[in-house]
């Protein structure tokens, strides 16, 4: 089968298309015939392994995996002699380990959702990752409603677009952090009010929320209470920081202080649920939350969607057609 493999960390040069074994699935594994796939910041550190800490799991010299890519929408082309609930020509989505890139992925029946008729690949292959990240740094944050306000981070990034119109559809009177020439992808996804962070400081402003939902990771946990209410709540989720550690240090620091201090500071390290994908599905498909895509691209354009990610041009989802 066609593939986007790579044989060693680096930049998007490492990419390339070639033939690869098809997988067969295992007692309680789906097989999937993928459709479509998304790139997301995480695929790109994996890709660059960054930071350095993230070799451990990804491979100290060379990738342990040769082929990216974790987000997944398309059809069940077989599946193991243990799996009961899907079965061949089902449509589904969900986040794989990696092995996206491909024409078929394997993945556990556990993580793998059902998704509406009325949903298509392209906008299924935006939601595993980034919608799930999103979703549960929203409910990290407590209960979220009208009259809450709250700031979201990295704002104009896959997760930020999610978080935003999730804490949005709450009722929640959202603040989005992003780059002036952003505003209006933040703004559509249901954002009242945005801040340009290359002429604003944002932990500077004299007004205070009662949630942070810090995506950029870009900021010590400690300036980030500047702008956080006495009671209020900030999410670190797992993203930026250091070349060698990345955001540990920031967050193993919150999470040391968080019991002395008046505000809540919790962390989101976002783990794969079936459920929360199906919900977001549920939500696409009804119109109450609309995946942000830039563009569609084909299976040998991976390389090109992952230079437009880190140059920072990707105006929401680069998807992949497969």
């Amino acid at each position: 089968m066609r593939a986007i493999v790579r044989d060693r960390f680096g930049g998007p040069e490492e990419l390339r298309l070639d033939e690869v074994e098809e997988p067969t699935p295992g007692d309680e594994d789906v097989v999937i015939r993928v459709h479509a796939s998304s790139v997301n910041s995480a695929d790109l550190r994996i890709l660059r392994a960054d930071p350095s800490i993230s070799r451990l799991a990804f491979g100290l010299r060379r990738p342990r995996h040769r082929v990216l890519g974790r987000d997944v929408a398309g059809v069940v082309a077989s599946v193991g002699a243990k799996v009961t609930r899907l079965r061949p020509g089902d449509r589904v989505c969900c986040e794989a380990d990696d092995g996206a890139y491909a024409e078929f992925v394997r993945v556990p029946e556990q993580f793998v959702a059902a998704i509406p008729e009325a949903l298509s690949f392209e906008q299924a292959a935006t939601i595993p990752l980034a919608g799930g990240t999103a979703l549960q740094a929203v409910r990290a944050a407590g209960p979220i409603g009208v009259g809450t306000s709250v700031l979201v981070t990295g704002a104009s990034g896959n997760v930020g677009l999610f978080a935003v119109q999730f804490a949005a559809a709450s009722g929640a009177e959202v603040t989005a952090v992003c780059s002036g020439a952003k505003a209006d992808l933040v703004r559509q996804a249901g954002a009242g009010h945005v801040i340009d962070y290359r002429t604003q400081d944002v932990t500077a402003q004299a007004e205070r929320y009662d949630v942070v939902i810090d995506i950029a990771g870009d900021r010590p946990w400690s300036q980030l209470r500047r702008v956080l209410a006495p009671k209020g709540t900030l999410v670190l989720v797992s993203g930026g920081g250091g070349p060698v550690l990345g955001p540990l240090p920031n967050i193993a620091g919150a999470l040391v202080a968080s019991p002395f201090v008046s505000q809540r500071l919790v962390s989101v390290a976002a783990v794969r649920r079936r459920e929360d994908v199906e919900r977001i599905a549920a939500m696409v498909a009804a119109g109450e939350v609309t995946p942000v895509i830039d563009r569609v691209v084909p299976l040998d354009q991976v390389p090109e969607a992952f230079r437009l990610l880190g140059a920072g041009e990707a105006r929401g989802k680069l998807v992949i057609a497969v």
